[in-house]
């Protein structure tokens, strides 16, 4: 299945982009982050992480389908 992925903040300087299109079949946000996360090496771990899956915030267990945009959200600081 193809997934569209979007990273902000800390996750778009890590992943060297804000958004990138892959091909897999983890079928869930922590398979797609776990994925991920070996291949760029993220410093933060899925517990201090949000998911949206379609604009929408859900479960790290929720099943994903082919063409969803998946968006993890790391913690943000006011000021």
């Amino acid at each position: 299945m193809q997934i569209e992925i979007e990273y902000f903040a800390l996750l778009r300087e890590e992943a060297g982009c804000a958004s990138e299109t892959i091909e897999l079949q983890q079928p869930t946000p922590a398979a797609v982050y776990a994925c991920l996360n070996e291949r760029h090496a993220f410093s933060l771990p899925a517990a201090r992480l949000r998911v949206a899956v379609n604009d929408r915030f859900t479960e790290w267990n929720t099943q994903l389908d082919d063409g969803d945009r998946v968006v993890f959200i790391p913690p943000v600081a006011g000021g």
